[in-house]
Parts: structure tokens; C-alpha cells; sequence
């Protein structure tokens, strides 16, 4: 039996409850291009409340965000919501950390034609995923955070789609890179990326 309830989304709420995701995550929602934090700015919905429950229900290992995701510190369902909601509606970062070869450069074709072989029938060709299938945008990542990631499913330390662990465990480290590479690439609409890297949340200052 499946149950399934409805929430309709409280955008003040979700401000609030963000303040304490902003102290990693950036007010913007921009993470750091170092790959410590994702960018979740902009990222669907469904992805989003998907990995805080996965995170909160220990099927995702993460003790930074572990505290932070249980119900005595963000609260119910609905503040799950409210803050999934506030977070997908904000823009992304313009200029993200992308990784070394750029679309002049072998291993930038190298990389596209691994994704399109691989991944495209799931990520999509331009990388916007599927929201209701919780396959998450790819463009507009830092390069670095996504490698971690990689880095995580091939030790076995992060459990994933059971296809995509395959195709992870296929391939080689240097081809995952080459890919990694070609995704930090793909353009992000214009209508979701913030108009300037200096662009700031007003609600925060």
C-alpha cells in the first residue's frame, strides 16, 4: 500500500528554515567550489526531499547533515517541504567550478560521447534529469563535489540507483573523470542561473 499526502508549500517558512542550511550551503545556495557542499540551488524538488529523507532514514551516509535533517531540528513533513521548495526556487550560480578540459579539448569530446553512451538516457541529453523519477539536474554542479560522489558510489559508500552503480563500477576512474569534465560543462538555462556571480539572497542580507 502506498500513501501518498498532499502539502502546500509555505515560502516564509522554508526562508526560515534555511537560515540554518545557509551557515553550509550558502545563502545563495551555491555550495563551494571546492566540492565540500553541492550547489542545491535550483535542483528538483523531489531531489532534493528525496536525499533529506534518505539521509534522515540512514539510507545516504552523512554526518554533517545528519543532525540537521532530523524532525526535532527542521521540523515535520511540511518544513521539509517549505524548505525544498524555497531551495528550488533560487537561482544558480552562474559560474560554477568546471572541471579542466573545455569544449575545444579531446577530452571534452571524449567526455560527451561516454555521457550520451552512458548516462543521457536517464540524465537526458542536457543534463536536466527527472524530477518525479528523483534523477537530479547535472548542469551546474561543481565538478569537484560530483567527482567526490563518483568517488563514493565506486568504494561502495554511497548507495545509488542500482544501474547507475553499474555503470559506475564499468567504467574506469579516467573515463568517469572524462564524463565528470563534460557535465561541468552543459550550459544552464537562462531562466535558472542568477543574472551575475555577484547576484545575492536578499533575504539574508
Amino acid at each position: 500500500m502506498t500513501i501518498e499526502l498532499t502539502f502546500t508549500p509555505d515560502l516564509n517558512n522554508g526562508r526560515h528554515v534555511y537560515e540554518t542550511c545557509a551557515a553550509c550551503h550558502l545563502p545563495e545556495g551555491w555550495g563551494s567550489s571546492d566540492g565540500a557542499y553541492p550547489q542545491i540551488a535550483g535542483q528538483h524538488p523531489y531531489v532534493l526531499l528525496k536525499q533529506l529523507l534518505d539521509i534522515r532514514d540512514g539510507h545516504r551516509e552523512n554526518s554533517i547533515m545528519y543532525p540537521f535533517v532530523q524532525v526535532r531540528t527542521i521540523g515535520s513533513y511540511q518544513s521539509l517541504i517549505d524548505v525544498v521548495t524555497y531551495i528550488t526556487r533560487m537561482p544558480m550560480h552562474p559560474r560554477h567550478k568546471q572541471g579542466p578540459y573545455n569544449d575545444f579539448s579531446d577530452e571534452y569530446r571524449q567526455g560527451k560521447q561516454l555521457y550520451q553512451q552512458y548516462c543521457a538516457s536517464c540524465h537526458e541529453d542536457d543534463g536536466r534529469g527527472k524530477d518525479e523519477a528523483r534523477i537530479p539536474k547535472l548542469y551546474g554542479q561543481h565538478y569537484p563535489y560530483v567527482m567526490r560522489q563518483v568517488g563514493l558510489i565506486r568504494k561502495g559508500l554511497r548507495d545509488v540507483d542500482p544501474v547507475m552503480k553499474g555503470i559506475v563500477d564499468q567504467l574506469s576512474r579516467e573515463e568517469l573523470e572524462l564524463i565528470v569534465n563534460y557535465v561541468s560543462w552543459l550550459e544552464i538555462p537562462e531562466g535558472e542561473k542568477a543574472p551575475s556571480a555577484g547576484w545575492r539572497n536578499t533575504d539574508f542580507y
